[in-house]
């Protein structure tokens, strides 16, 4: 959920926080890695990545573009299966593809 937010918000960031975000939750690096290369305190670089997190956590409380994002991939997802299994079903599955498309468009 982290990569999301980050994907989604991190631009938002300064330039600071995003380099130790991105270390600590792209890179995998580890809090005393990142210290060290920051000259900073292993509690400094916990701090400020758990700050982050919050900033992040409250962008997307107020904006929901990852929650959007979610459901619009989940109703794609459902369009393809249903694409896929149409069979002899042609003209029931196409409704229902055309109703979930329908309901994607209105939301963007």
């Amino acid at each position: 959920m982290q990569t999301y937010l980050y994907d989604f918000y991190g631009e938002l960031l300064t330039e600071h926080q995003r380099n130790i975000y991105e270390d600590f939750v792209l890179n995998d690096f580890s809090l005393s890695e990142i210290a060290q290369e920051a000259g900073i305190s292993r509690q400094g670089v916990y701090d400020l990545v758990r700050r982050c997190d919050k900033i992040l956590g409250g962008y997307e409380e107020k904006l929901h573009l990852l929650e959007r994002f979610l459901k619009t991939k989940e109703q794609i997802s459902r369009i393809q299966a249903i694409a896929k299994g149409c069979g002899n079903q042609g003209f029931e599955a196409m409704a229902e593809i055309l109703a979930i498309s329908e309901e994607v468009l209105n939301e963007l």
